[in-house]
């Protein structure tokens, strides 16, 4: 009984060692480090939304965003930066129709989920993210996985070019009217990407 009880012991202190030490890698994974911080500005050229269900295209000449990133160490991946305003300029789709595109529920969230040392890329998301377009007697509304939900976008933040990379996600099309109807449909899946370059270099590493 004195030996079981003994080995019983050793395991059970085995297995906390074994795991505070797999608790103090993932804590270290997630601590992160932003610098300088603050307030950026960013501009993608040609960026482009696509129903998957059609091939639909909208493509706008350019768009640019603004927004807040943390600053110093220790920071939670969550939330590293706030993306405070997104526009669109001169944005058409089949037949040369014009549009307008505005974006909605913002400020939007950029969240920092896994880094690569080697190549100083940042894999994350984007949460928050609705959106609205509208001309020539089309209507749409883009949002997550149901028209009230907010959709997220999938992202690399790669520190050497200061850009910001968005594609994928689970962007839906809602309450599309008018003459959007067949080039878009409510509830076709869609694909945002855009590749946003900084005004200004902002790093982002962790451990």
């Amino acid at each position: 009984m004195h030996k079981l009880t003994k080995s019983t012991m050793v395991a059970a202190v085995a297995l906390t060692a074994a795991l505070g030490l797999t608790a103090g890698s993932a804590s270290a994974a997630g601590t992160w480090t932003a610098t300088p911080g603050g307030a950026w500005t960013a501009k993608a050229t040609t960026p482009k939304l696509t129903d998957t269900s059609t091939g639909t295209q909208l493509t706008c000449s350019s768009s640019s965003a603004a927004g807040t990133l943390q600053s110093g160490s220790g920071l939670s991946g969550t939330g590293i930066s706030s993306i405070t305003s997104v526009g669109w300029t001169s944005c058409s789709g089949p037949f040369g129709i014009t549009f307008t595109v505005t974006a909605n529920g913002l400020p939007w969230a950029l969240n920092a989920v896994s880094y690569n040392a080697t190549t100083g890329v940042t894999t994350g998301t984007i949460t928050g993210v609705k959106a609205h377009i509208s001309g020539a007697g089309c209507t749409a509304d883009f949002a997550g996985t149901s028209s009230t939900t907010a959709a997220t976008l999938n992202g690399t933040y790669t520190n050497s070019s200061h850009t910001l990379s968005l594609s994928g996600g689970n962007l839906h099309a809602y309450n599309v009217s008018g003459s959007c109807l067949g080039l878009l449909n409510s509830g076709d899946a869609a694909t945002y990407v855009a590749n946003y370059v900084l005004a200004g270099a902002q790093t982002i590493t962790s451990p």
